[in-house]
């Protein structure tokens, strides 16, 4: 007799068939039906922070004499497998799903029943020993649990975020010390304009990702604030008074951030403003980055008939029929990732918008973009700091001679001849092909002398 490949469980809406072994029951086997929509899944960051509060909110209800001990330490035992990966496979969900992420919270505490249940000698599904809702749930609902979890899921992401951010300013420092001395031609309106230093424009790639690291650390910490306690709609219903502030405490304790219940959890379940501020400044970050690689590629592009400027690292074949091409490859990842980031933050913008009294039903979406945008930047960061920075050269032969052609060092002219004189010595330059000097001496009405003294390029780039 061929094995049954599946076992029967209930739920309110009655019995269904759920595979096996798997360690989730009926509400997880509903949506696996309801919601195959798209390839998007819940993300697994996402589970194992809801795992995390699981095991925290099982000890403490343990402390509060609530929850029986025997069943807090296999829930908790069981949850703290969960939220280190061991069960990456028992979350299939999509992310498309419910707006209160609720399929996926249910799916959390289905697991993790049966887990300790399996611990503590009992069986599956309906014969399992210890209850999703009485038990793993106890004195929680998603509206409180899912936004915590969404919290806290980015807040402990934001770690690897400001080392990869970190390791490209020190990538962008080495070649600023590296370049300070090789001159070349500035350009604004993507026209020639006075000379600068290739040390100078890493200086202030470097400056730009400061000011981004800024506006991350100033909205770091309302993601601190947790809504857990709060219940069904944010004001404790069905919940130990004292319960999301020891949950609080513990995470932070655990994870060494200042975690803390929200002021206002009714506000917390409703609005995510904390992570609609976090994600404006991880698209401030993707500006800064465009603008970074855009001049990366442009300063390469070449190298023969381009500004040919910088070589950057050759890591891989550019083209399957042009032999020998090289392409600006780490740059195009980079600027797919930052406009994947811009992208993302107009559909967070639009779901936070979509709260409706007391609860807000975009939560997978808002914590899936979020998510994502820092995985991506923390990726491509990391990437192009040793791909596509670290190695990096300068053609200073090919620099120095466009500086010696630059007409727009006739700026130093200016306070010794004129504006106007300026501009005419600049235009016969440009109209008969000669040199700045050959300009000059020819309509300027000054020596050799006065020249050299006047227009100094290295000078003219500023201190340093």
């Amino acid at each position: 007799m061929t094995a049954p490949a599946t076992r029967i469980e209930s739920d309110s809406f009655g019995p269904i068939e759920v595979p096996l072994r798997a360690l989730w029951g009926a509400q997880t086997q509903r949506s696996l039906q309801h919601f195959a929509i798209g390839e998007q899944r819940m993300p697994l960051a996402l589970v194992h922070a809801m795992a995390q509060i699981k095991r925290v909110a099982a000890q403490v209800n343990a402390d509060l004499g609530l929850l029986e001990p025997a069943k807090a330490l296999a829930i908790a035992d069981a949850a703290a497998q969960v939220a280190a990966g061991a069960y990456d496979d028992q979350f299939p969900l999509s992310m498309w799903q419910t707006g209160s992420g609720t399929q996926s919270h249910m799916n959390v505490n289905e697991v993790l029943a049966n887990l300790a249940s399996q611990a503590l000698g009992g069986g599956l599904g309906d014969e399992r020993s210890v209850h999703p809702n009485d038990d793993v749930n106890l004195g929680q609902s998603s509206n409180d649990v899912f936004p915590t979890a969404m919290h806290l899921a980015v807040a402990l992401r934001m770690t690897a975020l400001f080392a990869s951010l970190h390791g490209l300013r020190a990538e962008l420092q080495a070649q600023a010390s590296a370049l300070a001395t090789v001159l070349k031609v500035g350009r604004t309106h993507l026209q020639d304009a006075t000379p600068v230093t290739l040390g100078q424009e890493f200086a202030a790639f470097d400056a730009q990702l400061a000011t981004a690291e800024g506006m991350l650390r100033h909205a770091e910490p309302a993601l601190h604030a947790l809504a857990i306690g709060g219940t069904a709609v944010g004001n404790g219903l069905n919940t130990h008074p004292e319960f999301g502030a020891r949950v609080a405490l513990s995470l932070a304790t655990q994870t060494g951030l200042p975690f803390a219940v929200a002021a206002n959890r009714l506000a917390a379940t409703a609005g995510h403003e904390a992570l609609v501020a976090l994600h404006a400044t991880l698209r401030g970050l993707a500006v800064a980055l465009t603008k970074i690689g855009n001049d990366l590629r442009l300063m390469a592009c070449g190298p023969r008939a381009g500004l040919g400027e910088i070589n950057l690292p050759a890591n891989e074949p550019g083209s399957s029929i042009m032999p020998g091409k090289v392409n600006p490859t780490q740059v195009e990842a980079l600027l797919m990732v930052c406009q994947q980031v811009m992208g993302h933050d107009v559909a967070i913008g639009i779901a936070a918008s979509q709260g409706q009294f007391e609860l807000n039903t975009c939560k997978p979406l808002i914590a899936y973009d979020v998510l994502d945008s820092q995985r991506l930047l923390t990726d491509v960061m990391a990437s192009l700091a040793v791909h596509g920075i670290r190695g990096l050269s300068a053609n200073t032969d090919h620099l120095q001679h466009q500086v010696e052609r630059s007409l727009m060092n006739v700026t130093a002219l200016s306070p010794h001849v004129g504006h106007d004189m300026a501009a005419r010595i600049a235009r016969h330059g440009q109209l008969h092909g000669l040199s700045l000097r050959e300009a000059a001496l020819a309509v300027g009405g000054m020596s050799e002398q006065d020249f050299d003294a006047w227009v100094d390029v290295r000078r003219m780039a500023g201190p340093g």
